[in-house]
């Protein structure tokens, strides 16, 4: 099952609300009525995420794990100052979040391990007596403590900085330290199609993407394995569900693809 967005939802509420109303007069109402607040019941039962960004790992994982979820948008460039019900999540004002139930959490890949946990088993989290389990823990983590961390500061230097200021020290030393994780990426995949062995887990959600990010944001040239590797793992049908949900990211890659 595909995960329903905000717009899936509005629609599928019109149409019932529709088909509830052809219903004979005298019983279509009330009839009307219980379905709408039934289906209004099931959607507070969804996970949302709040934003995209990061968020795109959340939205991926929840597509291949085929768990229900809305996507509520996050406008960090016009600010979050007026947004109350993201501030009410989370007050730090940085995306992604998500709402589980009575579960309020941050941080892409603290929410992707836990939905694993919670939702799970899933083959996207090898077990840990399995013999792939170090590297996917290793390669998880990597693609955000050491890939798209330092790219967060390269791509603000590069996108955002005064012109003076978009190469400096800063900068180039979180491209240096980009560039040195990258190589234990290389090295992996040099041996392996996915980062944990044979087989696509969450591992690879994560850090494609770093790669993607480092690609988009700030012009970085990947080298033939790293390519081969984002064309298989962006080739998957969950994949392509959620560049149809993320309608910030599409329009960013889209931009990225022009320049």
């Amino acid at each position: 099952m595909g995960g329903l967005t905000l717009a899936t939802v509005g629609l599928a509420l019109n149409e019932t609300s529709a088909q509830a109303g052809a219903v004979a007069p005298g019983r279509g109402r009330r009839h009307r009525e219980i379905v709408v607040a039934r289906m209004r019941e099931e959607c507070r039962k969804m996970i949302t995420v709040w934003g995209e960004g990061r968020g795109f790992r959340v939205v991926w994982l929840l597509e291949e794990m085929g768990l229900a979820y809305r996507l509520r948008p996050v406008d960090l460039l016009a600010g979050v100052e007026d947004d109350a019900a993201f501030l009410a999540i989370n007050p730090a004002g940085f995306i992604p979040a998500i709402q589980d139930g009575d579960v309020t959490m941050v941080e892409s890949i603290a929410i992707m391990e836990y939905l694993m946990a919670r939702h799970g088993p899933t083959p996207l989290a090898p077990e840990p007596r399995d013999p792939t389990f170090p590297l996917y823990q290793q390669f998880l983590h990597l693609g955000e403590a050491g890939l798209a961390a330092s790219l967060y500061f390269v791509s603000g230097a590069r996108n955002i900085a005064p012109e003076s200021e978009r190469n400096n020290w800063s900068a180039r030393q979180a491209l240096e330290v980009f560039e040195s994780r990258l190589a234990l990426v290389t090295r992996r995949l040099a041996t392996s199609p996915y980062l944990a062995g044979e087989r696509f887990t969450a591992a690879d959600i994560s850090v494609t993407y770093a790669l993607e990010m480092a690609q988009r944001n700030v012009g970085f040239g990947l080298g033939d394995l790293e390519r081969a590797y984002v064309a298989r793992t962006t080739g998957r049908d969950a994949y392509g569900r959620t560049m149809e949900t993320c309608h910030a990211t599409r329009a960013w890659a889209a931009e990225a693809a022009r320049r």
